[in-house]
Order: C-alpha cells, then sequence, then structure tokens
C-alpha cells in the first residue's frame, strides 16, 4: 500500500493536477479548448517529435517492432471490447462505439508525461513511437468505426492521419538525425521550447476538455467499455510483449501506453459522426477519473 500510494503521489497526482487545474480554470477564464488543442496539435507536438527523433539514438529494427506491437495490442483491445459489446446485447451504434473507445488510448495528453515521470527522458523515444503510431492507427479505427453503419469509410480522414503534423515532422526529424545535418542554434533551443512546453498545455487542455462535457451518466456500457480500455488492453500488451521481443524500458512503456484511459479525440469523432456521442463522452471522463486507481496498480506491475 505504501508502495501505491507513492506512485500515486509522485507520478499520477502531478499529472491529474494540470488535468484539474485546466478543469476548474477553463471554464472560469473563458478558455476556449479547440485553440489550444490546435496549438497543441500544429505547432507544440511537431516540435516535441522533430526533438526527440533528430537526436535519439534510434534502431530502426527496434521502432519497426515497436509500432507493430502498439497495432496489434489496439487490434487486440477491439477485438475484446466487439465481443464484449455483443455479449452485453449492444445494438450496432453501441458496438461502434466500444471499438472506437478500445482503439483510442491517450497516449498523447496522458501516456507522454507518465511516462516521463516513471522512467524518466529515457523513456520518451519508445514512448515518442508509441504515441506516433497509436494516435495514427487510433485514429483510422476511430473513423473507420463511426462510419461503418453508413457503408463505408472516409478515405480523406484515412489520408489525414498519415498527414498530421506529428507524422510529418518523422521524415525531417530522420534526415537530420541520419544524416547527422547540423541544426542552427537559435532553431534548436526555439524547437526545444516548443517542445518543452507540449506536455504541461496538453494537460490543461485536457482539463479544459473535460470540463466541457458536463455530468455523466454511469450505467454497465460505460462501465464495460472503460474496463475494455484501461484493464483488458494493458493484459494484452502484457502477453504480447515476448511475441515481438519488446524488453525492459520499452516493454514498461508499452504497458503503460496501453494502460491509458480513453482518448479526448473519440468523443469529437462520435459527435462528427452522430455516433452516441453522449455514451462516447461520459466513457472519456468516467475512465479518465477511474484510470486514477488502474494506472497506479499498472505503474506498480511494471
Amino acid at each position: 500500500m505504501i508502495e501505491l500510494a507513492a506512485i500515486f503521489l509522485n507520478i499520477l497526482l502531478p499529472v491529474f493536477s494540470l488535468v484539474l487545474i485546466g478543469y476548474l480554470a477553463g471554464p472560469r477564464l473563458g478558455m476556449e479548448p479547440r485553440t489550444l488543442s490546435k496549438l497543441a496539435y500544429y505547432i507544440l507536438a511537431p516540435a516535441f517529435i522533430f526533438n526527440i527523433f533528430s537526436k535519439a539514438e534510434v534502431q530502426l529494427e527496434l521502432a519497426v517492432r515497436m509500432a507493430l506491437y502498439a497495432i496489434v495490442v489496439t487490434l487486440g483491445g477491439v477485438a475484446v471490447a466487439f465481443v464484449m459489446a455483443r455479449l452485453l446485447g449492444a445494438g450496432p451504434q453501441m458496438v461502434a462505439a466500444y471499438v472506437l473507445v478500445a482503439g483510442f488510448g491517450n497516449v498523447g495528453n496522458f501516456g507522454l508525461p507518465i511516462v516521463e515521470f516513471k522512467v524518466g527522458s529515457v523513456g520518451m523515444l519508445p514512448a515518442s513511437i508509441y504515441f506516433l503510431t497509436g494516435s495514427t492507427f487510433g485514429f483510422l479505427i476511430g473513423v473507420m468505426a463511426a462510419t461503418w453503419q453508413r457503408g463505408g469509410a472516409h478515405w480523406k480522414s484515412v489520408w489525414a492521419a498519415f498527414t498530421t503534423p506529428g507524422v510529418i515532422a518523422v521524415l525531417p526529424a530522420f534526415l537530420v538525425n541520419w544524416l547527422h545535418l547540423p541544426t542552427p542554434m537559435f532553431v534548436d533551443r526555439a524547437v526545444a521550447l516548443m517542445a518543452g512546453a507540449l506536455i504541461p498545455i496538453m494537460l490543461l487542455t485536457l482539463g479544459v476538455q473535460l470540463a466541457g462535457m458536463g455530468r455523466p451518466r454511469i450505467d454497465r456500457h460505460v462501465v464495460a467499455a472503460s474496463v475494455a480500455r484501461l484493464l483488458i488492453t494493458p493484459v494484452l500488451a502484457i502477453a504480447l510483449a515476448g511475441v515481438f521481443a519488446i524488453t525492459g524500458i520499452e516493454r514498461s512503456v508499452g504497458i503503460m501506453q496501453a494502460a491509458m484511459p480513453a482518448a479526448v479525440l473519440t468523443s469529437l469523432i462520435a459527435l462528427e459522426h452522430d455516433l452516441i456521442p453522449d455514451f462516447v463522452t461520459t466513457v472519456v471522463l468516467f475512465s479518465t477519473v477511474a484510470s486514477a486507481v488502474t494506472l497506479t496498480i499498472v505503474l506498480a506491475i511494471v
């Protein structure tokens, strides 16, 4: 119990504190979550990715294995969520909502700072690989699930997943890294400053977004979808790590990222495609709060 309390206080509480500040201050200060999220999405996230990948010693073979690991773990979580929804008698729309939530974890807002607090800067490279892969693949799964009832996927959205600013930033970062290209000091420092701002801005933004979701209505489907996201997926990550020869820091990072709550973007996708948005939004809020308990346990295990 002492170890669990220490994990919560030293690793999770700093993260939840910034979320709580955003939750309380956002409405009172009239903060616009869309503006903050655009700042993080278009400016800070690419700077963060470039800062990490342009300087790290990237082993291509390990990066590929880590990316495949993230994809297979996500697919496993989606399959389990699909089966759970059907066993609980969910209709087609609710089943699709389960899949949306299971396929898109909050590996950015929550995952990156928690990994940094747990294992330090050495974990940021594998965490970033998982972040890029999980976000891109999660977006694909989410859009396909949301549009499934309409008889087809929106390929423009699929293309958008591969052309997000964070993904695009990988290419110049790798070129700088592999070709040992020098970057001017003022560029390097400016990018580093923006990269350092990403995590606190993302956490505050998450709090502002959660504040606008209203009071949740908890039912068995909300609990079941949250269980699939918070507990089943990290169990799959533990089980599949050996299959992809993921060990050490990379294994710990993969399990932590797999245990993250549902991403806020799932509620935006559900709203955009009219996929039971109230249910998806409730799962986002409930799983985020419940992750204070489940992540404490997962962090103790890894």
